[in-house]
Parts: C-alpha cells; structure tokens; sequence
C-alpha cells in the first residue's frame, strides 16, 4: 500500500515517555497487506486496573462485545489490536475469532482470557483469521520493550497516510 502522505503530516514527532508496566511490541501478520506492520500487542504489569468507554451502536463489532464482557472485572494484562480487519458484522465467525484470539493472548502473557483485551481497525464484513496472528502473540509478549511508540501507531494504520502520535 503506497500512498502521498498527507500535507497535515506533521514535520517531525514527539518522543513519546516511557510507561512503566507497559511493554509494546508489533509484528507482520499479513492480515490485509503485506510487507506491513499490522499487529500491536501491549502487555501491562500484574495489578493493572482497566476502564473502558464504548460505542452506543446497536451492532457493535466482535472486539467491543469481547471486551465489554472483560472489562466488569477490572483487570487488564494485554491489549491485542490488528489494522486491515474490523472484525465487525461478522457473527459467530468474528466472535470465535476473538475467543481464540483472547485464549491465545492470555496464554502467552500467562492470565486469563478475561484479562485480555482487543481492537480491530479495517475491513468491515469480512471474517477475521485469527489464525494469522495468534501464533505470533506469545513472542510479541516475550519481546514487549517500553520504547515502541512509533512502531505501535505505524501497526494500527488503515486508510492513514502517517502514523498519528
């Protein structure tokens, strides 16, 4: 995907601090593109507490039902977001996509499903293949680094021509 970067990009970004208990890490699924980074993971420390505000659409997609679920427990470990695929309108489909997707994050940052968190950005009505990406969570866990702001805005990307910071 190659496209003019915007004239209201900005110029140069900001540094973006370090969070303590936050570790960021992305990776090439090749969910609708390929040669791009597409997959964001953010694992966060044991004890972390969890708020959550949600859209009011009367269809809202897989993610949204998935951490709305989540999130009366009050605890989140990872947050998993991929671009290229909503993940909305996609039934019984979307929402095996997030179980999976959940047990396998949950897996590899060793907690429960219901400590994980989700967010898909994309295509909206086409099924999401977890398949794609779940294997890659438990080394994106493992490999989190503090530091990886830029790389996490650039794996979130869709139709944006620069990574917003």
């Amino acid at each position: 995907m190659s496209a003019t970067i915007s004239p209201l990009a900005p110029k140069k970004y900001p540094k973006m601090p370090d969070i303590e208990g936050v570790r960021i890490a992305t990776a090439e699924a090749g969910i609708k593109y390929r040669n791009r980074t597409d997959l964001l993971t953010m694992v966060f420390d044991a004890g972390t507490t969890v708020a959550g505000v949600f859209t009011k659409s009367k269809c809202p997609s897989a993610p949204v039902d998935f951490c709305r679920q989540n999130l009366g427990q009050g605890k989140a470990r990872v947050l998993v977001v991929n671009s290229g695929n909503a993940n909305a309108f996609t039934g019984n489909k979307g929402r095996a996509s997030t179980a999976m997707t959940g047990e396998a994050a949950a897996k590899a940052a060793g907690c429960t499903p219901g400590e994980v968190f989700l967010a898909s950005t994309g295509v909206i009505g086409e099924p999401l293949d977890a398949g794609k990406f779940s294997h890659l969570l438990a080394g994106l866990v493992k490999d989190g680094r503090p530091d990886l702001w830029p790389e996490a805005a650039k794996a979130i990307m869709t139709t944006d021509t620069y990574p917003k910071l």
